[in-house]
């Protein structure tokens, strides 16, 4: 319209040509400044714009396997602990299988010796016991026939003397050296008897070495027991990999790997990003960033929630400067020296607010000034 008048007044041939250029133009000035544009956010506020991102997980597996599941697919939201893949584990299982057959018979071995051991702590001291009476027994017996056998002796040979003599009958000496003959026979028995009563107390007490010789192997037998269940805990580990849980709660922004495929040590699998740990990232520009420091409050406004907005808190400014990126909405702005900052919402109610979204903020430098909308 202002081009067709220009074109009309170009026509006209009049000192005053000018003056209405001048006039026309100072009229859409003032009703621009006047009533379309709106005016700034107060002292103490300032307002930005940016794009939510979030921290970022990504799922992978510990070990290679095919997708036998898959169970979520790109903007699902998932829970922390929530299943969101399964590997085929078939080999893992028999592994598993043979692991714990290793394990229940080592156990019952083990279970044999601590039995045996305990046979042996009971026998050992009972049979020393036992061998220890009998030898004090036959030493007894053994020290009475030495004794008798002795005195036997001695009355056969005095009765030897006194039938030398004539004092004695031939008969009264040969009962004398009979006598002497059975005594010291009772007492070589004795003897053998005392000997074979030693022994048995010797091989009593040898009880105590196969007690040890027992503990050793028992010891053996549990070392081997507690590999063969650290082996089975790591099978049965594995085992539990095989089924690849959430290790956050988020939403799901991408999802790499497909049904059927071979899953890699360590390869990413899905992209998880956390709604609870969003934040918006704004450019302040150079002049205002002077304001701006770590653990100021702001509120995140969206289109689609006009009306609820979501309190922030300045977490982290970038110590450098740069140009702003293409992506701030004001042309005029993306020439400018600016500092990238980052609101971390204090809270997502509902998890309305996703990644992605675009977002106005206004951040509050006075605490004083009461909150305001953005004014773009």
């Amino acid at each position: 319209m202002i081009r067709r008048m220009v074109q009309k007044m170009s026509r006209i041939k009049s000192p005053i040509y000018p003056v209405l250029i001048l006039l026309v133009f100072a009229c859409s000035y003032f009703v621009y400044a006047g009533f379309l544009r709106r005016p700034p956010l107060p002292e103490g506020l300032i307002e930005a714009n940016g794009r939510i991102e979030g921290d970022h997980v990504t799922v992978s597996s510990k070990f290679s396997g095919r997708i036998q599941k898959l169970l979520v697919r790109e903007g699902d939201l998932v829970t922390s602990g929530q299943t969101v893949i399964v590997l085929d584990d078939t080999q893992t299982r028999e592994k598993v299988a043979q692991a714990n057959q290793a394990f229940l018979a080592l156990r019952e071995k083990v279970r044999a010796s601590q039995m045996a051991l305990e046979v042996l702590r009971k026998e050992v001291p009972l049979a020393i016991e036992s061998a220890t009476a009998g030898s004090a027994r036959a030493m007894a017996v053994s020290s009475k026939a030495e004794a008798v056998a002795g005195q036997s002796r001695r009355d056969a040979r005095r009765m030897e003397h006194l039938l030398s003599q004539g004092a004695v009958p031939s008969q009264r000496a040969e009962q004398s050296d009979l006598a002497f003959k059975e005594a010291s026979d009772q007492a070589s028995e004795s003897r053998s008897a005392l000997t074979q009563a030693r022994k048995q107390l010797e091989q009593a007490r040898l009880g105590w070495d196969r007690i040890k010789v027992r503990e050793g192997e028992l010891s053996a037998l549990q070392a081997q027991l507690k590999q063969s269940s650290a082996a089975l805990a790591e099978a049965r580990s594995v085992l539990l990999d095989f089924v690849i849980k959430a290790p956050a709660g988020g939403v799901v922004l991408t999802r790499i790997a497909n049904l059927g495929e071979m899953a890699a040590p360590g390869a990413p699998l899905l992209d998880l990003v956390d709604l609870d740990r969003l934040y918006l990232k704004v450019y302040i520009p150079e002049d205002q960033i002077g304001k701006v420091r770590v653990g100021l409050p702001a509120r995140i406004h969206t289109d689609a929630f006009p009306d609820r907005p979501v309190p922030a808190t300045v977490s982290i400014i970038s110590s450098e400067a740069e140009f702003t990126p293409k992506e701030v909405q004001t042309v005029n702005e993306r020439t400018k020296l600016v500092y990238g900052v980052k609101l971390y919402l204090d809270k997502n109610p509902d998890h309305f607010i996703t990644p992605g979204m675009p977002c106005d903020a206004v951040i509050r430098w006075k605490k004083n000034v009461a909150w305001e909308a953005p004014r773009w």
